[in-house]
């Protein structure tokens, strides 16, 4: 039997576990963010062509950081030049609805959803902010922001010498580095809240997913811990992937659309059942 979305929201909020809601790219391309692994993220050293999976590495880092460090400061100056959209505005909001019940654990680097109001308590940004570095050695749990002084540079920019000196490590001087999670790196807790993120998936009455195509590992162990605890299943995605069909198979719900125009409907729809709760 089909349940409309309010239906299926108001009888999993009835109970007290958490409202979890997982980001991808997707989200961050409604601001005008190219997808990672779009033709945008291509980056030409030289005569060669590199791949975000090749460049986005601890390897390529120290085979040449100014690289690395170029191609990174390019894309800040994009997630610089965007905007919030509808989607961050309404995960804002549920936030204020649900208070300690809600998390939002973020795929996205780009720090919008930051900029658009929701805490830093209750946002787990599991590949790290664009927007911050820390030491490449010793001290890499130290994490600092980009000096403001540090702007995005055009795709054929040189890195000038005066951000050599800005993007160091302030204890021990050795080279900083982006604090984003490289493809041959893995998840931990002290830096990418990775079991914390399970155990919110575990207690979730409600795993909402947004914008990701189910292509990293930690949201696809939250989903299946989320599904195996019994929890509803949202998922927001305009193509249907790993995580509708995770939604489908356990009674959940598959939104078709963008999360700009479903996460409001989803807000309208928690909105609505937290005031019959309390009326």
């Amino acid at each position: 039997m089909d349940v409309s979305l309010d239906q299926a929201l108001a009888a999993a909020l009835a109970g007290d576990g958490a409202f979890v809601v997982v980001t991808g790219a997707g989200v961050s391309a409604e601001s005008g963010i190219p997808t990672f692994r779009g033709q945008d993220g291509y980056w030409t050293v030289g005569s060669r062509v590199y791949h975000p999976q090749e460049l986005a590495t601890h390897a390529a880092f120290r085979r040449m950081p100014e690289e690395v460090w170029r191609w990174y400061l390019y894309r800040l100056g994009v997630c610089r030049a965007a905007e919030p959209n509808p989607a961050h505005v309404a995960l804002v909001e549920l936030e204020r609805a649900l208070a300690d019940r809600f998390l939002l654990v973020t795929q996205n680097v780009d720090g919008l959803h930051m900029r658009a109001g929701s805490s830093r308590a209750r946002t787990y940004q599991i590949h790290g902010n664009i927007h911050f570095m820390r030491c490449a050695g010793a001290h890499g749990d130290e994490i600092m922001e980009i000096p403001a002084g540090v702007s995005g540079l055009g795709p054929e920019d040189p890195l000038p010498d005066q951000l050599r000196g800005l993007l160091r490590c302030a204890r021990c001087e050795g080279w900083a580095r982006p604090h984003v999670l490289w493809f041959d790196e893995y998840y931990d807790e002290e830096l990418y809240r990775f079991e914390s993120s399970l155990a919110a998936a575990a207690s979730a009455s409600v795993l909402v997913t947004a914008g990701t195509s189910g292509n990293t590992n930690l949201p696809n162990q939250m989903v299946a811990l989320a599904r195996r605890s019994g929890a509803l299943l949202i998922d927001i995605n305009p193509e249907d992937n790993p995580f509708g069909r995770a939604a489908r198979a356990a009674d959940g719900i598959f939104l078709r659309g963008s999360a700009s125009q479903e996460l409001p409907r989803v807000l309208a729809a928690v909105t609505s059942a937290l005031r019959a709760e309390a009326g």
